[in-house]
């Protein structure tokens, strides 16, 4: 199956490994471009039965994914041109009644039947951390690595699955920290949390997750799929319903003092190289 038509996505599959590596300078943002690719990408992999585990990083060291796209708040049409391309990339996977394209690319990513694995060394925040929390697992380089939903803290909330998952993979009291507190945390603190599983040396994690994923992809299919479906009766997905409370709460803070709050934080240097290394700091100047 090929995967070269996919703009800011570079996919190579080797011994039943797809490794997909964001691609999308200058910060990898969950915009128009890069998020049809990752929509298409996923609802066409499900079928590759060449491949068994899914392997997600960046070809930025600095940046696994920034956020979503800023013009989503500043510009009422980018969102529905986004979404409209994000449709397009699988027109035959509808998009569930009352979710947002965000919301149905992180609910497609957890049904996928292969083994779904994010390597991090750089920053994933917002809608690239929403992603992240969708997949089977999670390595994060120590020292190398940040995650952060600093969505409060910009006048709206995580509506890209980021309340829900959140709260599943860390408990009520953790997800509220950091979803309200919009704190940049470590490798360290978030294999604490249960953000990742494991927090590894930024030397040693690309041979640790080569190993894992060979191991996984030798396994028999059907151990997998058993096993998987297995785990799922015990963690099972986030009902729609859940997505489109947040979906429905997401919209409610798109006012005008959003939008005002917003081109203030782009005049600061936001969804800039400079800013978004110093984004926390941006942010509580504010």
């Amino acid at each position: 199956m090929s995967y070269d038509d996919l703009a800011g996505l570079r996919v190579s599959v080797d011994n039943g490994v797809a490794t997909a590596t964001l691609d999308h300078p200058p910060l990898n943002l969950m915009d128009g471009v890069l998020l049809p690719s990752l929509r298409g990408f996923v609802n066409r992999v499900r079928h590759d039965i060449d491949v068994r585990v899914v392997v997600f990083d960046s070809a930025d060291p600095e940046f696994f994914s920034a956020h979503g796209d800023m013009a989503y708040l500043t510009d009422p049409e980018a969102l529905p041109a986004a979404t409209a391309a994000a449709i397009a990339a699988a027109p035959d996977v509808p998009v569930p009644d009352g979710m947002n394209i965000l919301e149905a690319l992180s609910d497609e990513v957890r049904g996928l039947p292969q083994v779904t694995i994010g390597k991090i060394a750089g920053f994933a925040r917002g809608a690239g951390n929403e992603f992240l929390m969708s997949l089977d697992m999670r390595f994060a380089a120590i020292g190398r690595s940040g995650q952060a939903q600093p969505e409060a803290v910009m006048d709206i909330l995580p509506g890209g699955g980021g309340t829900v998952h959140m709260t599943r993979l860390l408990g009520r009291e953790r997800a509220l920290e950091l979803l309200l507190g919009g704190e940049l945390i470590g490798a360290e603190l978030a294999e604490r949390y249960g953000l990742v599983n494991r927090a590894l040396p930024a030397d040693e994690i690309d041979a640790f997750v080569g190993r894992l994923t060979r191991r996984i992809a030798r396994l028999r299919p059907e151990v997998v799929a058993a096993i998987k479906a297995t785990v799922e009766t015990i963690t099972p997905k986030v009902p729609h319903q859940a997505y489109a409370v947040e979906n429905t709460a997401l919209f409610s803070l798109f006012t005008e003092d959003m939008i005002a709050s917003a081109h203030k934080q782009l005049a600061a240097g936001v969804q800039t190289r400079e800013g978004e290394r110093d984004l926390e700091r941006i942010l509580d100047s504010l």
